[in-house]
């Protein structure tokens, strides 16, 4: 059971004796460094600001379908981790952090190896919503990936 899993039959708004419920965390520390998951899929976050992240993600073998092109979940999690750390990146300053609502990414072009740079740009920044536009490009500044993120921002716990 994860954090926020309960047994079943557990009624709706009860919180089973020994259980924790997870809120998303506001860690003090670099929002680039705050995911063994990102890290794991190879985003590097290059600059960090409310309206803009830059990164990139070397790809290899290791980023691969069986077919031996990048799984697009490899784009997706990019597209998501540098909307987030963005939006998160805004909001922080008021004790928020933003979490996805929508993710809807877009694989133009296969790519087996090589550097990818990602670019997230805040679209839209409201006071319960956000909306961030992700491309992702080659080394010949051709577009791979594209993607939308919309996120919700919430109290950090």
């Amino acid at each position: 059971m994860g954090a926020d899993t309960f047994p079943a039959g557990t009624p709706a708004g009860t919180v089973p004796a020994g259980a924790t419920t997870a809120g998303p965390a506001l860690a003090s520390g670099s929002l680039a460094d705050a995911s063994a998951f990102v890290r794991a899929a190879g985003l590097t976050i290059d600059e960090i600001t409310g309206r803009q992240v830059t990164g990139h993600l070397q790809l290899g073998p290791e980023h691969h379908t069986p077919w031996g092109i990048v799984h697009g979940g490899v784009y997706a999690t990019a597209i998501e981790s540098a909307a987030s750390i963005g939006a998160s990146s805004a909001v922080r300053d008021q004790g928020q952090v933003a979490v996805g609502l929508t993710n809807t990414t877009h694989f133009l072009r296969p790519v087996t190896t090589g550097r990818v740079t990602v670019e997230a740009t805040a679209l839209s920044q409201g006071r319960t919503q956000q909306l961030w536009r992700v491309d992702i490009t080659d080394e010949a500044g051709r577009l791979v990936a594209h993607g939308e993120v919309r996120l919700q921002n919430i109290a950090g716990r």
